[in-house]
């Protein structure tokens, strides 16, 4: 490969010191994941807890970021304060652009403001902002006030933490630009715990394409494919929340704390309904022409004489599932009070509506009282859910400052550890597929259903032995770690085969072959296996709830047996 430089920025939040370097000997890992975890790698320390203030926050950008067609990701990488392992999230909108911008490659994040604060990074440097004001408010509040008095306007990005943050929640999340998230593993709290409560990217840096007929042959195949066939289409029209109707038939939609894994009123809140009954438009992000990011209304009488508020709110499969079938919601209107509460609040939708499954079930079974819970949360109760929302963030008593640290700690302290549905201390996605969704959320590097795709390994590899399935799920994620140090958005990998890949990075200056990447996502893999082992991960510790092999899936009734025989094989070859 051709040497770059990488332009990484640190920030230092209790000295308010900012040094910059390049580095040529990071060029190798290309961007986002690889760029992420070897900083990563370089600045934690496994002593520290994972609200140290000395445990770094890195954000990778890479070098296809908003030039190319859906490459739109930036990769965060922290110490998860809800595993206490390897954290990885990545998040779109406008914030490739903007690091792009300011010329920054990585932003190091470390240290411990002396008050409430948010930064603002652009072509003047970094500055310190008093964000005491700011300090309890929602991320949509946070948001609008920074829209007014930062600068960069038409080039930034905003990234803000809510009241989940700030308190420290386990599972909290950060803001992108309103409608996309630095979700799951609890970057926000992270984020709470340096009280750096938000963060304004922006810059109008240009870069000069070196080779623009190679570029421009090169973006319009990327573009061609994107627009021109049917491979992106879905994600467009109803987007992901397409897939709440196929997955209910196929027994593997999680229903009512995953009782079921079918739900009666699934079409009342399927992508059909949603976008018949509520669609206002699709979004993008920035460098994307696909618009997969759905925007409904939500219409909330706040008063006795047929007063409305009105607001669009983003929805999407896993939020549908988490807020709605998870948690038995029967329309469209309650699944949005839902995602509106999660979002003002600051919390991952995932986690937070797993969370409240847990919480009501333990409730009937008579594990805690409503003294603990402090209302009758019920399924298909919106505004019940709501109170125990707020309560997980304002934690009250002891139940929710223990539930604050996710449910596998509820769960241990007041029991239904068998309906405790977490795989490594880290919720479930919307997915009740069979053996490979839950090995693969297990031992995949950041806990996600994205890591190797281990819901379609089930559907593809379901008459394969075992083995099969998970060397299927291991050469997945290697090849995605790839991808996604690209910053691709994975919704495009059919987009991105390997010949595009490499015709898209040589049309930018930087030569490598199809070896030399496959070799790259090995050694990705490895290096956050290693720091993942360093941190305390180990797959001898991993539980799997007993309701997971109760309920049937769509892969039928799974087995104990069968997950041991992946998981003792998934060790052999990662030794």
């Amino acid at each position: 490969m051709n040497k770059r430089r990488i332009c990484v920025m640190e920030i230092n939040m209790t000295t308010q010191k900012v040094e910059v370097s390049h580095r040529e000997d990071l060029a190798r890992y290309l961007g986002g994941t690889g760029l992420a975890a070897k900083l990563f790698s370089e600045n934690m320390d496994p002593e520290l807890d994972a609200l140290h203030p000395d445990q770094p926050v890195i954000l990778a950008n890479g070098p296809l970021n908003t030039i190319f067609p859906v490459v739109t990701k930036v990769v965060a990488v922290f110490r998860s304060p809800l595993t206490g392992e390897y954290g990885e999230s990545h998040a779109g909108m406008r914030l490739g652009l903007a690091m792009r911008g300011a010329g920054v490659d990585a932003l190091i994040l470390r240290g411990k403001a002396h008050q409430p604060t948010y930064l603002v990074i652009g072509p003047q440097g970094v500055q310190f902002k008093n964000a005491s004001a700011m300090w309890g408010l929602g991320c949509g509040e946070t948001g609008t006030i920074l829209r007014r008095i930062a600068p960069g306007r038409g080039y930034r990005s905003c990234i803000r933490i809510g009241p989940a943050g700030e308190k420290g929640v386990a599972f909290a999340g950060v803001n992108v630009d309103t409608y996309r998230h630095f979700g799951r593993l609890g970057m926000g709290a992270v984020l709470g715990a340096k009280n750096l409560k938000a963060a304004v990217i922006y810059g109008d840096r240009e870069e000069e394409i070196q080779d623009l007929k190679a570029y421009r042959a090169a973006y319009e195949k990327v573009y061609q494919k994107v627009v021109k066939t049917d491979l992106m289409e879905k994600y467009h029209d109803l987007g992901t929340s397409i897939n709440v109707i196929p997955l209910n038939e196929l027994n593997a939609l999680p229903t009512r704390n995953m009782q079921q894994s079918s739900f009666e009123a699934a079409e009342a809140i399927s992508g059909e309904t949603f976008a018949k009954k509520t669609l206002l438009r699709q979004v993008a992000c920035s460098g994307c022409p696909i618009g997969c990011i759905h925007l409904g209304l939500f219409r909330e009488e706040f008063g006795h004489s047929h007063e409305y508020k009105f607001q669009s709110i983003s929805y999407d499969h896993e939020l549908i599932f988490a807020l709605g079938s998870y948690l038995g919601m029967s329309n469209t209107q309650k699944v949005y009070q839902l995602i509106d509460a999660v979002e003002q609040l600051g919390l991952d939708a995932i986690t937070a509506g797993v969370a409240l499954g847990w919480v009501i079930e333990a409730l009937e079974k008579g594990l805690i009282t409503k003294d603990d819970v402090l209302t009758s949360v019920a399924f298909d109760d919106p505004e019940s859910c709501k109170k125990a929302l707020g309560y997980m963030v304002s934690q009250p008593n002891e139940f929710y400052r223990t539930l604050a640290k996710g449910v596998e700690a509820a769960a241990e302290a007041y029991g239904g550890l068998e309906f405790a549905m977490t795989m490594g201390k880290h919720e479930m996605a919307g997915y009740h597929t069979g053996h490979a969704n839950l090995v693969g959320m297990a031992v995949g590097s950041r806990h996600s259903h994205l890591d190797n795709a281990g819901y379609s390994v089930d559907q593809k590899h379901r008459e394969q032995d075992p083995k099969t399935m998970v060397e299927a799920l291991v050469k997945e994620e290697q090849q995605r770690n790839v991808l996604t140090s690209l910053c691709i958005c994975l919704f495009a990998r059919s987009i991105y085969d390997t010949e595009t890949v490499l015709e898209a990075l040589a049309s930018i200056g930087i030569q490598t072959t199809e070896e030399a990447l496959e070799a790259l996502g090995e050694e990705i893999y490895a290096l956050k296996n290693n720091v993942r082992h360093q941190l305390g991960f180990s797959v001898d510790n991993l539980r799997f709830a007993d309701r997971f092999f109760e309920t049937v899936s769509l892969s039928g009734q799974l087995s104990r047996e069968t997950l041991a025989e992946m998981i003792d094989h998934y060790k052999q070859l990662t030794k």
